[in-house]
């Protein structure tokens, strides 16, 4: 983490436009969604580990850089909104600000940053929580609305008859739709480019 922060504190001095801008622009694009984008922000979107996190943060002004990515790859790739809309949320309450390795990090996810590969990785909130919180500790720990459900059932509460019974929302989007939509939309862009 300390030569990635270092790295992207160069690539910042080097393209200061990357502050809020890609790096590399793919030309792809993106939705403008003010009520999804709040969704996100206040940890709403129906995929537990992304709304655990995004409580987490603020509650705390932090969250692991796992969280992080997971909750960067929602936001750009099941919501397709344009990374500065996240980057700049995670600028006004994370406790551990850094704006060349948040934009970047941000830009490394959404695939217009310094690695070409990470386009078409869409990281998979289900997964991602079964093999990071395997047990469901860390969700239950943020949404006490799905306290009443054992182990790693918290990742998936559409599946438990009592799922919804504490008031979690329902899922915003379908996360394999919006993979796919993503793909569709890298490949479209990677076409006119």
């Amino acid at each position: 983490e300390l030569a990635w922060r270092e790295f992207y504190a160069d690539v910042l001095f080097r393209h200061p436009e990357s502050l809020d801008a890609d790096l590399r622009p793919l030309g792809l694009a993106y939705d403008e969604d003010p009520e999804r984008l709040a969704a996100w922000q206040e940890g709403r979107t129906g995929y537990p580990i992304v709304d655990a996190g995004m409580r987490q943060l603020l509650a705390t002004g932090w969250m692991h850089n796992r969280v992080r990515m997971i909750t960067a790859s929602f936001l750009t790739k099941d919501l397709h909104q344009w990374w500065p809309a996240g980057a700049r949320w995670f600028d006004q309450h994370l406790i551990d600000a850094d704006l060349a390795s948040n934009a970047h990090g941000w830009q490394w996810t959404a695939g217009t940053g310094t690695d070409a590969a990470p386009y078409f990785r869409v990281f998979n909130p289900i997964l991602q929580g079964r093999k990071f919180d395997p047990h469901g500790d860390y969700v239950r720990r943020y949404l006490p609305e799905l306290a009443h459900l054992p182990g790693a059932s918290v990742h998936e509460p559409w599946k438990a008859p009592t799922g919804y019974d504490h008031g979690y929302p329902a899922r915003l989007v379908d996360h394999d739709e919006e993979r796919r939509e993503a793909l569709r939309r890298y490949d479209a862009a990677r076409l006119r480019a």
